[in-house]
């Protein structure tokens, strides 16, 4: 079992002049910032008012980021974490109501007795401490399998939150309502079950599912415009997928799906692309671009990309937008900062339309 103790000291960005680039979209002139660096894994971001964001990190660490004087200040807490594989510290998100509640929720994965479950918990940000920490839902998902915990969180406009639990490796989880593995979970803010929750008096299944047939859901984001829950998650040797999450709706993983085996590409997985009564993806990428987190920009700093979906990718290492018509269909996808060559785990919007985005090699940038 590996306990993580994080310091509460105070560490200063290297200031040093960084380089700005400039690339074009839409006839627009984006420039791009490398804002951080040296920071491991950026699993999550998640912006607390106008000038400070909360970032996970893989490792076990929560850091506030200063985005107008750039500095990063680790936060003191204590998580029971397990650490192989994919495992770790994964999203961050702070309240609806932050400024009010002081509270963030976060997913990280648990070590019970060596195993690890996606868990939904969350913590009271108070003079640059983490206090009352308190887990809502330990999932059933417990495993000794490394891989595929999901997690994004998502909140909507009526008091839910939810969150996104990977199959964990084992395919039949996709299709079994007596596991949160592979489903997207939906709770009330305090952590009860909403009593409209789709398989709420379903026998042997759980009443926290809100979806299900899901592989490995890394991207979560509520669309306020349309109302709309944007998924996004990452198939087999092609597969990845962009999906509309539908209350009780069946996304088919393992049954169908359009990736290939990872021993053998030529045999397809499952039955087939297509089956009655499984709900197909807006988008799918063959090959694969391991997908990161997704968002849909709301602002108004670049408005020719008003209500695009941009998706950060690990495999083929850019920033993609996707152009949306009003009922969802991919009208056009641009492959942004490929120059990079960094895998693009997270990206956000802040309160001024600026984007940033976190990469594997510890590094935020910010687009403005």
């Amino acid at each position: 079992m590996i306990k993580v103790f994080i310091i509460n000291t105070m560490l200063f960005l290297s200031l040093f002049s960084q380089t700005i680039t400039e690339f074009k979209s839409e006839n627009m002139n984006i420039s791009v910032e490398k804002v951080a660096s040296n920071l491991g894994i950026v699993w999550g971001m998640s912006m607390l008012d106008n000038h400070n964001m909360i970032l996970s990190l893989k490792k076990g660490q929560f850091v506030i980021f200063n985005i107008q004087n750039r500095t990063l200040k680790p936060l003191k807490s204590s998580l029971k974490l397990f650490l192989q594989g994919q495992a770790g510290l994964l999203d961050v998100k702070a309240s609806p109501s932050f400024s009010k509640d002081h509270t963030i929720f976060f997913t990280y994965v648990k070590n019970i007795d060596n195993k690890g479950a996606t868990t939904l918990a969350k913590a009271k940000l108070i003079n640059d401490k983490l206090e009352n920490i308190e887990d809502i839902l330990l999932t059933q998902s417990l495993s000794d399998t490394t891989r595929h915990f999901g997690s994004r969180i998502a909140f909507d406009d009526k008091g839910h939150i939810f969150f996104g639990v990977g199959d964990r490796g084992i395919r039949p989880n996709g299709q079994d309502l007596s596991t949160h593995a592979g489903t997207i979970i939906r709770l009330n803010l305090d952590g009860t079950i909403p009593n409209d929750n789709p398989f709420i008096n379903q026998k042997n299944a759980l009443p926290e599912i809100y979806s299900y047939g899901h592989r490995n859901p890394q991207g979560l984001f509520f669309y306020k415009k349309n109302k709309q829950l944007f998924s996004g998650e990452h198939g087999p040797r092609g597969g990845d997928e962009i999906n509309i999450i539908k209350k009780g709706e069946n996304y088919g993983w393992p049954v169908i799906s359009y990736g290939k085996e990872y021993w053998n590409p030529l045999l397809s997985v499952g039955e087939s692309t297509h089956k009655k009564g499984m709900t197909q993806p807006i988008k799918y990428f063959d090959p694969s671009i391991a997908p990161g987190s997704l968002i849909i920009y709301e602002g108004t700093k670049f408005k020719a990309w008003k209500g695009n979906i941009f998706q950060g990718a690990l495999k083929l290492t850019h920033l993609n937008r996707i152009v949306i018509d009003k009922n969802n269909n991919v009208i056009k996808e641009e492959r942004l900062l490929e120059n990079l060559d960094e895998r693009i785990r997270n990206v956000i919007e802040d309160k001024k339309g600026n984007l940033y985005i976190s990469t594997d090699s510890g590094n935020i940038y910010k687009l403005f």
